[in-house]
């Protein structure tokens, strides 16, 4: 496939990116993209991810979708038509990014707030992979969860998990549930997980 994902993720560790890497792998095949499957690159640290893949975007063969998967830091607001959502004015205001040349904001996919907001849409992947042990209530709401603070998502995945044998940590535990996750228990509840999803589709 003649397609490149620069993703933010995978922290220090060549042992973290290859786990980064399978778990997103698993995602998207539940997604059904197997078979056209990009090429994914797990950069580490959003700094990295940004410069991976304006490397790769400026090296791309016409017709190449070369894309960056990077989490949003703030909310970031979703127009009527998601995918006339402006990406870069996003990056611009909040992290100083300037769009690379010829570069759309449909090469930009947000994980709006960050990944943990993905991972907590997904109450019934926690339920099976956490068990009884989950609780629950310290979850946050599922309702506008993208509008949610990276922080307080982070905090109570932390607190709904903190009973359990292994509670949620980022790193090898967070890919680990990163792979399980449902594509369509997230995309009803999280309209930045839908955008990307949408895009990907269209363009692998």
């Amino acid at each position: 496939m003649n397609a490149h994902l620069s993703i933010e993720g995978g922290g220090n560790s060549k042992e973290e990116k290859i786990r980064c890497r399978q778990a997103f792998t698993s995602l998207l095949t539940s997604q059904g993209l197997s078979g056209r499957l990009p090429r994914l690159t797990a950069c580490g640290g959003r700094g990295s991810a940004f410069d991976d893949f304006k490397t790769a975007h400026a090296n791309a063969q016409s017709g190449h979708f070369v894309g960056l998967l990077i989490d949003s830091e703030d909310p970031a607001a979703i127009p009527a038509d998601p995918l006339q959502q402006q990406t870069w004015e996003h990056l611009r205001r909040r992290d100083g990014w300037e769009r690379p040349a010829d570069a759309t904001d449909q090469q930009v996919l947000f994980m709006t707030t960050c990944m943990e907001t993905w991972i907590a849409a997904d109450r019934a992947t926690l339920r099976t992979h956490y068990g009884t042990a989950l609780n629950e209530n310290q979850l946050p709401a599922t309702t506008n969860l993208e509008s949610r603070h990276r922080h307080e998502v982070q905090e109570r995945l932390e607190r709904a998990t903190a009973a359990t044998s292994k509670p949620y940590r980022k790193g090898r535990r967070s890919f680990d549930l990163l792979a399980k996750l449902n594509p369509q228990a997230l995309a009803p509840l999280l309209p930045s997980f839908r955008r990307a999803m949408a895009i990907l589709e269209a363009k692998l």
